[in-house]
C-alpha cells in the first residue's frame, strides 16, 4: 500500500487522548486507541508476520525474524498511538498542490495556513502536502510514524532477497500524557539492543538530547477563623502559595526560556483560603543542576514550614531522564546508524536538544537506548499541523536505510 493512503487511513481513527480517563488509570485512555492498534495487526498480519502480541493496555508488538546467516543488532521502531488533546475533532485530512503563498484550509472558516506566519512552508514549493479543513488537528503526531514503520516492514517482506537482522515495530497508548504507554511497557518483551522513536517534526530533526523532567506537588493547610474575629487566628492558605510562587525566581518560567534554559512552570493553583494545592513543573537538560532545583523547592517548603508550623507538604516526583545519559557517545550504534544513513540518502541532520519529552526517554531508561528521529511534519498539536509527502517519505526511507545498514 501507498506510504500516503496509510497514513490517511490512519487518520480517520479518531484517537484523542482522554486525560480523565489517563488520570483514572485507565490505558488506553481512549478506546479508540485500542481499535487503531488492532487495524495496525490486521496490516501486520496480512503483510505475514507471525510474532505479533497485542495486550489489553494497546501495545503493539511486532517482530520479523532475520534473514542473515550472521549475528547482527536487533533494532525496534517505536510510534504512538494517541493524539493530542489540543484539539479533538474527527481530523478531515486533504493533499494540496502547493505552488507558494498561504493554504486556504477552511474558506467558509476563513483559515489559512499563512506563509508569513509559517515561513518554513517556502520550503516546500511544488510539493504536494497533506494538511487539515482547519477543525482539527493532522494527527501526523504520531500517524506519519506508523505508516513509516509499517511501509518499512512491507519492504522488506515484500523483498526477501533483501538481508536484514531482526527488525522489532511498537506501538504505544497514551504518549501525550505522561508517555503512559512506554512506562507500561515491559522492555523485556522488546529484546533489541537499541531503538528509535519517531516523533520530531520536520526533515532531518534528529533528537538524542531532552529534559530532565519532574514535578511538586505542594498543598498549603490554613487555619480557618470567622473574618469578624480572625486577627491573630486566620491562616490564608492562598496568601501561603502566593508566598510560595513569590520565592521563585524571576525569569525562569517557560516563557522566559530557550534552548537549554531549564524552568519552573507554575501551571496549577487551586484551593480557598483553608487549603490550597499548587503544582509546579521543573524542567533542566543538566543532570546537577535538576537535582538542584527539585532541592531549590523542597528548601523553600522547609524554610516556609518554620514560620506556618508544618502546614505546607511538599511531594516531589522524577518523571522522565535526558536521553543524553544513555546515547552520549557519539559512536553509539543508535547514533551512528542514523547520521550514515542521514548522510547516504543526502539528508541534512538536524541536531538539537528537545525542549520537551517522548517515550524514547523512558525507553532508554529501560535498557533500549532509543534517540528520536523525524516524521517530516511541522506544527504538531495544532489545527494548522501539516505533512509534506516528501518529507514522509524520507523518513520512511531513514528508517530502511537504517535496516539495510545494521546488516552490513
Amino acid at each position: 500500500m501507498y506510504i500516503v493512503d496509510r497514513f490517511l487511513n490512519y487518520t480517520k481513527i479518531n484517537t484523542t487522548t482522554n486525560r480523565q480517563n489517563g488520570l483514572d488509570g485507565i490505558m488506553p485512555s481512549n478506546p479508540k486507541e485500542m481499535e487503531l492498534a488492532k487495524f495496525i495487526k490486521t496490516e501486520l498480519e496480512e503483510l505475514g508476520i507471525k510474532d505479533i502480541s497485542l495486550n489489553e493496555k494497546a501495545i503493539l508488538v511486532a517482530k520479523l525474524p532475520s534473514n542473515l546467516d550472521k549475528k547482527v543488532p536487533s533494532v525496534a521502531f517505536f510510534a504512538h498511538l494517541d493524539t493530542s488533546a489540543e484539539q479533538q475533532n474527527d481530523t478531515k485530512a486533504k493533499i494540496v498542490s502547493y505552488k507558494g503563498g498561504d493554504i486556504c484550509l477552511n474558506k467558509e472558516l476563513g483559515i489559512y495556513l499563512k506563509q508569513s506566519e509559517f515561513p518554513e512552508l517556502k520550503d516546500y514549493i511544488d510539493d504536494d502536502i497533506i494538511v487539515t479543513d482547519g477543525t482539527s488537528l493532522l494527527g501526523a503526531d504520531d500517524k506519519a510514524a506508523i505508516a513509516s514503520i509499517v511501509n518499512m516492514l512491507e519492504y522488506f517482506i515484500s523483498n526477501p532477497d533483501i538481508k536484514h537482522g531482526e527488525i522489532i515495530a511498537c506501538f504505544l497508548p497514551d504518549e501525550e500524557q505522561g508517555l503512559r504507554g512506554a512506562k507500561a511497557l515491559d522492555a523485556s518483551s522488546i529484546g533489541a539492543d537499541f531503538g528509535y522513536c519517531l516523533d520530531c517534526c520536520g526533515i532531518g530533526e534528529f533528537i538524542y538530547e531532552n529534559w530532565n523532567a519532574g514535578d511538586c506537588i505542594v498543598t498549603f493547610t490554613g487555619a480557618s477563623a470567622h473574618p469578624m474575629n480572625a486577627k491573630g487566628k486566620l491562616i490564608n492558605s492562598l496568601l501561603m502559595a502566593h508566598k510560595f510562587i513569590s520565592l521563585l525566581p524571576n525569569g525562569e518560567a517557560p516563557e522566559y526560556t530557550e534552548n537549554k534554559e531549564g524552568y519552573f512552570w507554575v501551571k496549577e493553583l487551586s484551593g480557598n483560603s483553608a487549603k490550597t494545592v499548587l503544582k509546579i513543573d521543573v524542567r533542566e537538560f543538566d543532570d546537577v543542576k535538576y537535582t538542584q532545583r527539585m532541592q531549590f523547592l523542597q528548601d523553600i517548603a522547609d524554610g516556609l514550614n518554620k514560620i506556618w508550623d508544618n502546614r505546607v507538604k511538599i511531594v516531589l516526583n522524577d518523571r522522565y531522564k535526558n536521553v543524553y545519559n544513555y546515547l552520549k557517545n557519539e559512536e553509539a550504534p543508535a547514533i551512528k546508524y542514523a547520521k550514515k544513513a542521514f548522510e547516504n540518502l543526502n539528508i541534512k541532520p538536524i541536531i538539537k536538544p528537545m525542549r520537551g519529552g517522548y517515550d524514547g526517554a523512558i525507553i532508554s531508561e529501560k535498557g533500549i537506548p532509543c534517540p528520536n528521529l523525524f516524521t517530516g511534519a511541522h506544527n504538531f498539536h495544532s489545527i494548522y499541523e501539516y505533512l509534506p509527502i516528501k518529507s514522509l517519505l524520507a523518513s520512511a526511507n531513514v528508517v530502511k536505510e537504517i535496516v539495510n545498514l545494521i546488516a552490513k
